[in-house]
This record gives structure tokens, sequence and C-alpha cells, in this order.
């Protein structure tokens, strides 16, 4: 799924604009019990309940591409015959009215999921979006359709223990305290089933949302979709600089990290201001390519390509999960310096004595805000 794609989708996540009938879910605690089962109709709802499970359900398709929405690919074999893919399809064939399809669901998420000793509420939605067609000029939709997207979408929800407060209570003209309260806490993770690529139903794919690009909870993956995760943006980027540095030796110099950062970074900026559906992504042969304008040896710069293909295979990654471009940060052993990512080409390096040091512009110098004379 593209950008545009989600955002078709999450459009649909306001109360006038989708067909979802029915709110389903479990609420379980941290023994793995379900001390609870959720079942209302969204119409009868008052509106300012069902719009907040609704923004819950619509939170399970935001974020970044590559970081908390990650691309779930089933073989061919699963989807002919497996456990897990039957299960999903029933869900969705069944429009979630079968219970014991929703039990053995939850059950499969209760066996699976860890979170952390934390009680969680596990929501479910069937939604049927009458996907209308694209008119001539790609940016408006005509009305009539023939293609019908039948889709299932569910997040799990940590359910957390308020803090005691105290209150003022009006008929006795009081303060007195009040016991604590149990709040659902934003998604931390779920899915989308099937996929919504090119506006239609792709089973072969599902989309996964993650609240923190660096838990992906492999065991849920594991679990649901018996399938491996892509690595995660965390794991990207902790693999790309050890092979980076493995590869290029003392090739991996100042200027190098440099070049690579100011190239990354233009890259993501270049990514946003053409508004391009498809995700943003950089091969090991772009890379290569900078790496031989930073006149790197050719030997490190085939050695690079070869660690890079044993820990990523072929895959285009999103230069966001390589480096992080928002910031030009340097460490040693006695200090850490930050740099304005602009301006990170000024940093330079010397040797005095048999010693190295950094060179960093020194006019208009302050001390945690206190001007000062050099």
């Amino acid at each position: 799924m593209n950008r545009k794609e989600i955002s078709e989708l999450r459009r649909r996540f306001n109360p006038d604009k989708n067909s979802i009938g029915h709110i389903y879910g479990c609420y379980v605690n941290t023994k793995k019990e379900i001390i609870a089962y959720l079942d209302e109709s969204l119409a009868t709802m008052p509106p300012e309940e069902a719009e907040k499970y609704l923004g819950f359900l619509k939170k399970a398709m935001s974020g970044t591409l590559g970081k908390n929405l990650i691309d779930i690919v089933f073989s061919t074999q699963q989807v002919a015959d497996s456990e897990e893919h039957k299960l999903l399809m029933n869900l969705r064939e069944t429009e979630l009215k079968d219970p014991a399809v929703r039990q053995a669901f939850y059950d499969k998420v209760i066996e699976s999921l860890d979170m952390d000793n934390s009680n969680y509420l596990v929501l479910l939605a069937h939604d049927a979006y009458d996907v209308p067609f694209k008119a001539k000029d790609g940016l408006t939709f005509d009305q009539v359709s023939d293609t019908m997207f039948h889709y299932v979408v569910c997040c799990i929800c940590p359910v957390k223990e308020g803090k005691a407060a105290l209150g003022f209570y009006s008929a006795q003209n009081e303060f007195h305290s009040y016991g604590t309260n149990q709040t659902v806490a934003q998604p931390d993770l779920g899915f989308v089933f099937p996929a919504f690529d090119d506006r239609a139903a792709n089973i072969y794919n599902a989309l996964f949302y993650t609240r923190k690009p660096d838990q992906l909870h492999q065991e849920f993956i594991d679990g649901i979709f018996h399938t491996e995760a892509p690595m995660s943006a965390a794991e990207q980027r902790e693999t790309f600089e050890s092979v980076l540095s493995e590869s290029l030796g003392e090739g991996c110099t100042l200027q190098v990290a440099q070049s690579l950062h100011e190239w990354m970074r233009d890259k993501v900026e270049e990514y946003k201001e053409s508004r391009e559906d498809e995700p943003l992504t950089v091969t090991a042969a772009d890379v290569s390519a900078v790496l031989q304008d930073c006149q790197v040896s050719e030997e490190q710069v085939q050695a690079f390509a070869a660690q890079y293909a044993e820990h990523f295979g072929s895959a285009a990654l999103n230069p966001a999960n390589l480096m992080n471009v928002g910031k030009f940060e340097l460490e040693t052993e006695e200090a850490k310096i930050s740099v304005d990512p602009e301006r990170s080409s000024l940093l330079e390096t010397t040797e005095i004595n048999g010693r190295k040091y950094l060179l960093i512009p020194a006019e208009n110098m302050s001390v945690n805000g206190l001007p000062v004379q050099v």
C-alpha cells in the first residue's frame, strides 16, 4: 500500500463515511484472561464514544511507511492452505459476525502477544468500502463503482491505571479524593487485512502497524501471520552502520559520513516536496555511487556491496531508517557535539603533535546560552 491508498482508507474512519455496523473486542488482563467482551452497535453509541473507537482503529493506519507501517507478505502456500490465513479470511468473510471465529482470533492474540504485564483491549471492526472510480484528472472520484473492498481492521490498546486525584464535589461543596480509573491508551499495534493495493483487495498482503518503530512485536507477527517481519527501523540503522564500518575500515572517515548524511537528507527532503505516493527507498547501488564520489577505493565499495547483500539481500530501504537525517551528532570519549545538519560541512579534522582533533568554527559562541568570548 502507498500513502494515497492508506489516506483513502483513513478517511473512512469518520462517523458519516464508513459502513461499520459493530465494534467487537475483548479486554485481557495480565494473566492472559478475558475479563470482558465488547459487541456494540456503532449506530447506537453516543457520538463521542463512537468517535473514540473509530479514532483507535484509524490509528492502526498512521505513521510512516517502512517504520510504523510494515508490509506483511504471505507466501503462495499460506494463501492456498494455512491456518493463519484461513482465520483472517474467515474474519473477513463472516464480517466478524461469527462468535466462534472471533474467539479463535482472540485466543491466537492472547497466546502470542507480550504486552509487558499490561492489561489490553483488542478491538476489531469490519468495513465494506464501495470504491469509487478515479476521475480522469486522477484527483477527484466518480460516484459509480463496481468494486467492493471488504476488510478487517484490528488494534491492540494498552489499558492503564489512572492516578488517584483530588476532586470537587459540588453537592457537599467539598474536595475529596476519588479512586483510580482504567484508561484505554492509543494502540501499540494493529493491522489491516487484506491490503488495499491498487485500490483493490490483495489477500497476499496485510498492513501491520506499530506505534514504536523499534518494537515490531515479532511474537504477534509470528502468531497471527506466521511470517517473518522485515527488520525494524532501529535494526536497519544498526546493521547499516555496522556494514559501513566493517567494509570501509579506515575509509569510513568523517568526510564520508558527512557526504552520506547530506545525500540521504537531500533525498528525504526532495521526497517530501514531491509528494510521491510510493515509499522512498535507496539501494546498495545508490550508496555505492556516493562512496565512489567520496574517493573510497573500489575494493572497499565492493566489500560494502557484498556485506549489504548478505544482511539486506536485494531490499531497497528507506534512507530515514539508515541515518537520522534530522540531526548530525559527533561523539568521542570526552565530548558529544550536535551540529545543524545543514552546517555539518563546516566540521573538519586535523592532527597536531600526533594527536587528532576536530575543528569547529568558533564565531558567536555561547555556553549553555551564555555568550562567551574566544
